[in-house]
């Protein structure tokens, strides 16, 4: 999927929990989890707007779009890492 979530990185640079994120954006830890692993079709303007303004950021910083090129490279370079990590065993 060339849309690409970095809410996990915002996450992590605001030090913020997933409980403590849901809470305070009004929605469930499981559809928060969605959210950042990409499970979702679509978002609410009303939840993006609380994510950035909890989150103290613009949407910019929480959705990437990736070109199928890109995305066929980072695939790519997925599998060069996980047949890599296979050897060392």
């Amino acid at each position: 999927m060339p849309i690409i979530m970095r809410l996990d990185r915002v996450m992590a640079e605001r030090k913020i929990t997933s409980t403590e994120l849901a809470k305070r954006v009004g929605t469930s830890t499981v559809n928060l989890s969605n959210i950042k692993n990409g499970h979702i079709r679509g978002m609410r303007f009303s939840t993006l707007e609380a994510l950035c303004q909890v989150l103290n950021c613009k949407p910019g910083d929480l959705i990437d779009y990736m070109t199928p090129e890109e995305e066929a490279a980072e695939r790519t370079l997925g599998e060069i890492r996980e047949r890599n990590y296979e050897k060392r065993d």
